[in-house]
Protein backbone atom coordinates (compact mmCIF):
# COMPACT_ATOMS: atom_id res chain seq x y z
CA UNK A 1 0.00 0.00 0.00
CA UNK A 2 1.74 3.37 -0.87
CA UNK A 3 1.88 6.60 1.13
CA UNK A 4 -0.68 8.15 -1.46
CA UNK A 5 -3.13 5.46 -1.35
CA UNK A 6 -2.96 6.37 2.48
CA UNK A 7 -3.08 9.66 2.39
CA UNK A 8 -6.20 9.94 0.05
CA UNK A 9 -8.20 8.52 2.56
CA UNK A 10 -9.18 10.83 4.61
CA UNK A 11 -10.54 12.58 2.25
CA UNK A 12 -12.74 9.85 0.93
CA UNK A 13 -15.14 9.80 3.29
CA UNK A 14 -16.16 13.17 3.64
CA UNK A 15 -15.88 13.20 -0.44
CA UNK A 16 -18.76 10.37 0.15
CA UNK A 17 -20.62 12.61 2.38
CA UNK A 18 -20.77 15.60 0.45
CA UNK A 19 -22.04 13.12 -2.43
CA UNK A 20 -24.85 12.25 -0.29
CA UNK A 21 -25.87 15.28 0.93
CA UNK A 22 -25.79 16.34 -2.85
CA UNK A 23 -27.98 13.12 -3.34
CA UNK A 24 -30.48 14.33 -0.68
CA UNK A 25 -30.49 17.83 -2.01
CA UNK A 26 -31.52 16.92 -5.25
CA UNK A 27 -33.89 14.98 -4.38
CA UNK A 28 -36.06 16.01 -1.36
CA UNK A 29 -38.34 12.72 -1.81
CA UNK A 30 -35.28 10.57 -1.08
CA UNK A 31 -34.44 12.88 2.21
CA UNK A 32 -38.29 12.77 3.47
CA UNK A 33 -38.38 9.05 3.00
CA UNK A 34 -35.10 8.76 5.02
CA UNK A 35 -36.22 10.65 7.50
CA UNK A 36 -39.63 8.44 7.80
CA UNK A 37 -37.64 5.24 8.08
CA UNK A 38 -34.88 6.49 10.46
CA UNK A 39 -37.94 7.97 12.96
CA UNK A 40 -39.97 5.26 12.81
CA UNK A 41 -36.70 3.29 13.87
CA UNK A 42 -35.92 5.15 16.57
CA UNK A 43 -39.83 4.38 18.12
CA UNK A 44 -39.03 0.80 17.75
CA UNK A 45 -35.60 1.14 19.30
CA UNK A 46 -36.48 3.75 21.99
CA UNK A 47 -40.36 4.26 22.16
CA UNK A 48 -39.92 6.10 26.03
CA UNK A 49 -37.34 8.60 24.30
CA UNK A 50 -40.78 9.94 22.25
CA UNK A 51 -43.91 9.46 24.56
CA UNK A 52 -44.20 9.19 28.07
CA UNK A 53 -47.43 8.04 28.04
CA UNK A 54 -48.35 4.83 28.84
CA UNK A 55 -50.30 2.66 25.67
CA UNK A 56 -52.27 0.65 27.75
CA UNK A 57 -53.76 2.72 30.33
CA UNK A 58 -57.09 4.31 29.40
CA UNK A 59 -58.78 7.36 30.93
CA UNK A 60 -62.84 7.22 30.85
CA UNK A 61 -63.31 11.08 30.40
CA UNK A 62 -60.10 11.90 27.59
CA UNK A 63 -62.35 8.90 24.91
CA UNK A 64 -62.58 9.82 21.49
CA UNK A 65 -60.46 13.07 21.88
CA UNK A 66 -59.51 15.11 18.45
CA UNK A 67 -55.97 15.49 18.17
CA UNK A 68 -54.06 18.37 19.84
CA UNK A 69 -51.08 19.52 21.59
CA UNK A 70 -51.71 16.95 24.60
CA UNK A 71 -52.85 13.73 22.38
CA UNK A 72 -50.97 13.96 18.69
CA UNK A 73 -53.08 11.68 17.41
CA UNK A 74 -56.28 12.02 19.27
CA UNK A 75 -57.62 8.98 21.94
CA UNK A 76 -59.35 5.87 21.39
CA UNK A 77 -62.73 4.61 22.56
CA UNK A 78 -61.18 3.89 25.90
CA UNK A 79 -59.31 7.35 26.48
CA UNK A 80 -55.79 5.41 25.70
CA UNK A 81 -53.43 7.97 23.49
CA UNK A 82 -53.10 6.82 20.35
CA UNK A 83 -49.92 8.06 19.67
CA UNK A 84 -48.46 6.26 22.39
CA UNK A 85 -49.84 2.93 21.20
CA UNK A 86 -48.81 3.75 17.88
CA UNK A 87 -45.01 4.24 18.82
CA UNK A 88 -45.07 1.06 20.94
CA UNK A 89 -46.95 -1.38 18.49
CA UNK A 90 -43.89 -0.46 16.26
CA UNK A 91 -40.95 -2.83 17.65
CA UNK A 92 -43.78 -5.48 17.10
CA UNK A 93 -44.91 -4.64 13.95
CA UNK A 94 -41.13 -3.96 12.22
CA UNK A 95 -39.91 -7.26 13.90
CA UNK A 96 -42.96 -9.41 12.28
CA UNK A 97 -41.81 -7.60 9.20
CA UNK A 98 -38.26 -7.98 9.25
CA UNK A 99 -38.72 -12.25 10.55
CA UNK A 100 -40.77 -12.53 7.32
CA UNK A 101 -38.20 -10.75 5.17
CA UNK A 102 -35.66 -13.03 5.76
CA UNK A 103 -37.81 -16.23 6.09
CA UNK A 104 -38.65 -15.36 1.98
CA UNK A 105 -34.96 -14.22 1.37
CA UNK A 106 -32.99 -17.69 2.74
CA UNK A 107 -35.52 -20.18 1.89
CA UNK A 108 -36.44 -18.48 -1.26
CA UNK A 109 -32.98 -18.09 -2.15
CA UNK A 110 -31.77 -21.78 -1.20
CA UNK A 111 -34.49 -23.24 -2.90
CA UNK A 112 -33.42 -21.22 -6.41
CA UNK A 113 -29.85 -21.78 -5.53
CA UNK A 114 -30.45 -25.47 -5.18
CA UNK A 115 -32.86 -25.45 -8.67
CA UNK A 116 -30.41 -22.96 -10.84
CA UNK A 117 -27.05 -25.45 -9.87
CA UNK A 118 -28.47 -28.78 -10.04
CA UNK A 119 -31.14 -28.34 -12.94
CA UNK A 120 -33.06 -31.41 -13.91
CA UNK A 121 -35.82 -33.08 -12.23
CA UNK A 122 -34.99 -31.44 -9.23
CA UNK A 123 -35.26 -28.04 -11.14
CA UNK A 124 -38.56 -28.86 -12.20
CA UNK A 125 -40.24 -30.02 -9.33
CA UNK A 126 -38.56 -27.24 -7.44
CA UNK A 127 -39.90 -24.17 -10.16
CA UNK A 128 -43.39 -26.10 -10.65
CA UNK A 129 -44.05 -25.79 -6.56
CA UNK A 130 -43.00 -22.06 -7.21
CA UNK A 131 -45.42 -21.88 -9.88
CA UNK A 132 -48.41 -23.19 -7.92
CA UNK A 133 -47.11 -20.82 -4.51
CA UNK A 134 -47.24 -17.81 -7.35
CA UNK A 135 -50.69 -18.77 -8.82
CA UNK A 136 -52.16 -17.99 -5.35
CA UNK A 137 -52.72 -14.51 -3.91
CA UNK A 138 -50.14 -13.17 -1.43
CA UNK A 139 -52.78 -12.08 0.80
CA UNK A 140 -55.17 -15.59 0.52
CA UNK A 141 -51.83 -17.93 0.48
CA UNK A 142 -50.81 -15.78 3.77
CA UNK A 143 -54.15 -16.22 5.42
CA UNK A 144 -54.06 -20.04 5.07
CA UNK A 145 -50.93 -20.37 5.96
CA UNK A 146 -51.51 -18.82 9.30
CA UNK A 147 -54.39 -20.45 9.97
CA UNK A 148 -52.82 -23.57 9.69
CA UNK A 149 -49.97 -22.56 12.04
CA UNK A 150 -52.48 -20.42 14.49
CA UNK A 151 -53.25 -16.72 15.09
CA UNK A 152 -49.70 -14.70 17.06
CA UNK A 153 -47.43 -11.88 15.13
CA UNK A 154 -44.58 -14.43 14.85
CA UNK A 155 -47.35 -16.97 12.98
CA UNK A 156 -47.84 -14.00 10.81
CA UNK A 157 -44.36 -13.13 9.89
CA UNK A 158 -43.64 -16.91 9.22
CA UNK A 159 -46.55 -17.07 6.84
CA UNK A 160 -46.30 -13.54 4.90
CA UNK A 161 -42.60 -15.29 4.64
CA UNK A 162 -43.69 -18.38 3.03
CA UNK A 163 -46.02 -16.51 0.66
CA UNK A 164 -42.87 -14.14 -0.53
CA UNK A 165 -40.91 -17.71 -1.24
CA UNK A 166 -41.58 -18.27 -4.49
CA UNK A 167 -40.20 -15.20 -5.85
CA UNK A 168 -37.38 -14.87 -4.11
CA UNK A 169 -36.83 -18.66 -5.69
CA UNK A 170 -37.46 -17.50 -9.17
CA UNK A 171 -35.09 -14.44 -9.00
CA UNK A 172 -32.15 -16.33 -7.11
CA UNK A 173 -32.82 -19.17 -9.95
CA UNK A 174 -32.54 -16.61 -12.71
CA UNK A 175 -29.36 -15.44 -11.35
CA UNK A 176 -27.58 -18.92 -10.54
CA UNK A 177 -28.23 -20.21 -14.34
CA UNK A 178 -26.74 -16.79 -15.24
CA UNK A 179 -23.41 -17.18 -12.85
CA UNK A 180 -23.15 -20.59 -13.57
CA UNK A 181 -22.18 -20.63 -16.80
CA UNK A 182 -19.14 -18.36 -15.86
CA UNK A 183 -15.49 -19.01 -16.31
CA UNK A 184 -14.55 -18.91 -12.74
CA UNK A 185 -16.82 -21.32 -12.16
CA UNK A 186 -15.89 -23.88 -14.37
CA UNK A 187 -12.17 -23.40 -13.38
CA UNK A 188 -13.27 -24.13 -10.19
CA UNK A 189 -15.38 -27.15 -11.29
CA UNK A 190 -12.12 -28.20 -12.69
CA UNK A 191 -10.03 -27.51 -9.90
CA UNK A 192 -12.36 -30.23 -7.86
CA UNK A 193 -14.02 -27.83 -5.33
CA UNK A 194 -16.84 -29.36 -4.20
CA UNK A 195 -20.62 -28.64 -4.69
CA UNK A 196 -20.73 -26.93 -1.75
CA UNK A 197 -17.79 -24.63 -1.95
CA UNK A 198 -18.99 -23.88 -5.50
CA UNK A 199 -22.40 -22.48 -4.24
CA UNK A 200 -21.43 -21.16 -1.45
CA UNK A 201 -17.61 -19.60 -2.88
CA UNK A 202 -18.60 -18.61 -5.95
CA UNK A 203 -22.06 -18.55 -7.29
CA UNK A 204 -23.96 -16.92 -4.17
CA UNK A 205 -21.58 -14.13 -3.55
CA UNK A 206 -22.42 -13.20 -7.32
CA UNK A 207 -25.90 -13.84 -7.49
CA UNK A 208 -27.19 -12.25 -4.07
CA UNK A 209 -27.00 -8.77 -5.30
CA UNK A 210 -30.29 -8.42 -6.69
CA UNK A 211 -31.82 -10.95 -4.33
CA UNK A 212 -31.04 -8.28 -1.80
CA UNK A 213 -32.12 -5.77 -3.74
CA UNK A 214 -35.48 -7.41 -4.08
CA UNK A 215 -35.81 -8.03 -0.32
CA UNK A 216 -35.36 -3.99 0.01
CA UNK A 217 -38.21 -3.68 -2.21
CA UNK A 218 -40.60 -6.29 -0.44
CA UNK A 219 -39.97 -4.61 2.44
CA UNK A 220 -42.56 -2.05 2.55
CA UNK A 221 -45.38 -4.85 0.79
CA UNK A 222 -44.08 -7.03 3.94
CA UNK A 223 -45.31 -4.54 6.24
CA UNK A 224 -48.65 -3.70 4.47
CA UNK A 225 -49.39 -7.67 4.59
CA UNK A 226 -48.50 -7.85 8.15
CA UNK A 227 -50.69 -4.87 8.96
CA UNK A 228 -53.40 -6.72 6.68
CA UNK A 229 -53.53 -9.90 8.97
CA UNK A 230 -53.11 -7.94 11.86
CA UNK A 231 -55.89 -6.05 10.65
CA UNK A 232 -58.13 -8.91 9.98
CA UNK A 233 -57.93 -10.11 13.37
CA UNK A 234 -54.68 -13.15 13.04
CA UNK A 235 -52.21 -11.24 14.72
CA UNK A 236 -51.72 -10.15 18.54
CA UNK A 237 -55.08 -9.91 20.28
CA UNK A 238 -55.98 -6.73 21.97
CA UNK A 239 -55.15 -4.67 24.25
CA UNK A 240 -51.45 -5.04 22.26
CA UNK A 241 -50.05 -1.98 20.37
CA UNK A 242 -49.91 -3.11 16.65
CA UNK A 243 -50.50 -1.31 13.96
CA UNK A 244 -52.86 -3.74 11.95
CA UNK A 245 -55.08 -4.02 15.38
CA UNK A 246 -55.13 -0.16 16.09
CA UNK A 247 -57.04 0.09 12.59
CA UNK A 248 -59.01 -2.51 13.34
CA UNK A 249 -60.34 -1.19 16.36
CA UNK A 250 -61.51 2.32 15.10
CA UNK A 251 -63.07 0.90 11.97
CA UNK A 252 -66.64 1.25 13.84
CA UNK A 253 -65.79 4.99 15.32
CA UNK A 254 -64.43 6.22 11.95
CA UNK A 255 -67.47 8.32 11.40
CA UNK A 256 -67.52 10.32 14.89
CA UNK A 257 -63.83 9.93 15.38
CA UNK A 258 -61.51 9.81 12.34
CA UNK A 259 -58.72 10.10 13.65
CA UNK A 260 -58.99 6.57 15.70
CA UNK A 261 -57.89 4.74 12.12
CA UNK A 262 -56.45 7.43 9.97
CA UNK A 263 -53.38 8.41 12.38
CA UNK A 264 -52.15 4.86 12.22
CA UNK A 265 -53.04 4.42 8.60
CA UNK A 266 -50.83 7.43 7.74
CA UNK A 267 -47.89 6.06 9.96
CA UNK A 268 -48.07 2.37 7.50
CA UNK A 269 -48.52 4.40 4.06
CA UNK A 270 -45.64 6.80 5.08
CA UNK A 271 -43.49 3.72 5.91
CA UNK A 272 -44.60 1.95 3.03
CA UNK A 273 -43.87 4.63 1.03
CA UNK A 274 -40.72 5.80 2.01
CA UNK A 275 -38.98 2.30 1.88
CA UNK A 276 -40.12 1.59 -1.28
CA UNK A 277 -38.54 5.09 -2.71
CA UNK A 278 -35.50 4.18 -0.65
CA UNK A 279 -35.20 0.59 -2.57
CA UNK A 280 -35.62 1.78 -5.67
CA UNK A 281 -33.22 4.53 -5.46
CA UNK A 282 -30.88 1.44 -4.37
CA UNK A 283 -31.68 -0.09 -7.05
CA UNK A 284 -30.93 2.32 -9.76
CA UNK A 285 -27.61 2.39 -8.10
CA UNK A 286 -26.88 -0.79 -8.08
CA UNK A 287 -27.91 -0.88 -12.38
CA UNK A 288 -25.61 2.18 -12.47
CA UNK A 289 -22.61 0.97 -11.41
Amino acid sequence: MTTQTLASRPGARPGRLWALLATLRAKPMLALSLAVIVLVLGWALAPQAFTSADPLRGVPQDALLAPSASHWFGTDHLGRDIYARTVHGTSTSLQATALAVLIALFLGGAIGLLAGFLGGRIDAVLMRATDVLMAIPTLLLSMAIVTVLGFGTVHIAIAVGLSYVATFGRLMRGEVLRWRGAVFVEAAVASGVGTRGILLRHIAPHAAGPVLALAALEFGAAVLAVSSLSFLGFGAPPPAPEWGLLIAEGRNYIAAAWWYTTMPGMVVAAVVLSANQIARHAQDLGESS
